[in-house]
This record gives structure tokens, sequence and C-alpha cells, in this order.
């Protein structure tokens, strides 16, 4: 599709964004991050292009070619993937503006260590495993207020700005929108908390109208579906 077909296509999934937002309050404000994982260089230029800004990848390696590449442009780069210990280190030379998926206290510890060698800070999301699946990472909804205030005290050097999840795998509604408000109950009861990541492009807009403030959107925004 040629760039005013994709804006058209594109503002269509801002408008779907818009009508779940308002569904669930008239002052809710919902952020874009386009998933570039499947995508090239020029196609986040082309979306970037029409808008777009906030964009995140879920392998480090991945994170630094694209960012490299793209570097003249004014883009966010968010890391929405599982973090292993031995790539902390080239996570933290990219300096992410956004760590979606800091899944455990274990992994908190270690992430500190690294930023207080540095003598740096990184923004992160508690990622909670709210449908409690054996094939998800995160923390138990239960232990999950606990662990963020224990994160908070222990490692300094992280930011925690909310909280993280990915809606239950399966194909009933009830089931999933039941996980989003498991998730969106923990985030209110975050003191200071300012971001609830919740939604993709498959189930964005229940997620919105649970209470999510900011959606990871892949396929979806690059016409793959």
């Amino acid at each position: 599709m040629n760039k005013e077909e994709y804006k058209l296509y594109i503002d269509d999934v801002i408008r779907r964004v818009e009508f779940a937002r308002v569904r669930f309050d008239e002052k809710h404000i919902v952020k874009i991050v386009a998933i570039s994982k499947y995508s090239t260089a020029d196609e986040i230029k082309a979306l970037y292009e029409i808008g777009q800004r906030a964009f995140g990848e879920n392998k480090v390696q991945d994170l630094k070619a694209k960012s490299s590449t793209l570097e003249e442009l004014p883009l966010e780069w968010h890391f929405v993937g599982n973090l292993q210990k031995n790539k902390i280190n080239n996570l933290l030379d990219i300096n992410p503006a956004l760590f979606h998926a800091l899944d455990s206290l274990e992994l908190a510890h270690e992430l500190q260590k690294k930023l207080e060698a540095r003598d740096m800070m990184l923004e992160a999301l508690l990622q909670i495993n709210s449908a409690k699946e054996e094939s998800k990472h995160g923390v138990m909804p239960e232990a999950a207020v606990d662990i963020y205030k224990q994160i908070q005290k222990e490692c300094p050097n992280i930011h925690l700005k909310g909280v993280m999840s990915i809606g239950a795998h399966t194909g009933d509604e009830t089931i999933i929108r039941k996980s989003f408000e498991t998730t969106y109950n923990i985030y209110k009861q975050l003191e200071g908390a300012t971001i609830c990541s919740m939604g993709m492009s498959g189930d964005f807009e229940l997620a919105i109208e649970c209470g999510s403030n900011m959606v990871r959107l892949g396929s979806i925004m690059f016409n793959k579906l």
C-alpha cells in the first residue's frame, strides 16, 4: 500500500484505540508502542513518517541493530522481551526508554548491581503473570505488590513506572478480561505508578477497556495481520 493508504489504515487503528479509551474513561490517555520485531528499518521509518514515535523490540541484538540504523530519527525505544542475565550489559549499553519485562526480584537485583556500577538509572515495568500460565514470565499476582515495593526499596537504580502483563492465552474473552482486571487492580494499589501496559494486536481494545494506558501493537501496526 502507498503512504496515503497506510496512513488511513493506521488512522483506523488509532480510532479503535480511541473508542476503547472512551469506553473506559473520557479522560483516559493511551500510548501505542509499535512492536517492530518482525519489521525492517524501512518499515519502521514508514510508520515514523506518519507520526509513530515509540517502538519496541524483544531481542537485545535486534534493538541494538535497529536503533543504530535509525539513530538519526528521534525514536523512543522500548525493550519488551525476556531479559537473560548475560544480556544485561548489552541492554544497558543501549539504554532503552523503558524495559517492560522485569519479571523477578532476582533479575531486579542483577540489574541493580550493573546499574550501580555504571551510575545509571533504568525505567522499568514489573511483569505480572496475571493468568498464572506456565508458559509466561512474571511474578504471581498475589505477590506483585510486595515485590514491587521490595524492588523500590532494594534497587534504587531501577525506577519502576508501573506494571505489564500479557492477556490470558485463550479464546474465552471472560478469562482474558479477568487477567487484565487482575493486573489493573494491582496497578491501582501502587503508589506513584503511572503505566499499566496491557494489550497486543489481538486484544488491545479489551485491555484498554480494563484500564490499560499503554498497548504493545505489532502485526496490526505494520499491516501484517
